[in-house]
């Protein structure tokens, strides 16, 4: 099992290191590697926290500075696994995931149908959310409450804001 190396020697790790730590931190992205490692993770840092703060700082930083049609956004924020889905690559996501495998067929195609209405209401963005424990139906409903809002904007914060908080729960896992 990977095993997040000592904070203080994160910023003078090789490139390749770093972007493992990334992986393992965050999903795998090429996008999210380029942005970081040319800024937070070349900073000294006194915990893992520390470190992920300063990438959400950069994430929302981008969306302040770049505009709306900034591909880099959706290509960090569609890393992560579609909510649900049967095939996950990463590991670090299966396990995330668990519990909210489908019990039913009925349950699984209401998750599928809202996985697809968010898609279609959000253009280039998957549904990224701290799972953290909570059921299925508590999700789904955050799920239909962010659709109906309809605000991508919001979207897309939300989405790095989960992603980053996803991230410290996992270094919590790995340190």
């Amino acid at each position: 099992m990977y095993k997040l190396p000592a904070i203080e020697t994160v910023p003078s790790l090789p490139e390749a290191d770093q972007e493992l730590l990334l992986d393992h931190l965050f999903e795998p992205c090429a996008t999210l590697k380029q942005l970081v490692i040319r800024g937070a993770i070349r900073q000294q840092c006194h915990d893992y926290n520390e470190l992920i703060e300063r990438v959400r700082a950069e994430l929302l930083e981008l969306l302040k500075s770049g505009d709306d049609t900034d591909p880099r956004i959706n290509r960090i924020i569609g890393a992560h696994p579609r909510l649900g889905a049967q095939k996950v690559d990463s590991s670090h996501s299966q396990a995330e995931q668990k519990s909210l495998q489908a019990r039913s067929a009925q349950e699984g195609l209401r998750l599928e149908r809202l996985n697809k209405q968010y898609e279609e209401t959000f253009p280039g963005l998957i549904y990224v959310v701290f799972v953290n424990g909570r059921s299925r139906e508590v999700i789904m409903e955050n799920m239909v409450e962010r659709i109906n809002r309809g605000d991508v904007k919001k979207e897309r914060q939300e989405a790095f804001n989960a992603m980053c908080d996803i991230a410290k729960d996992r270094a919590s896992k790995l340190e």
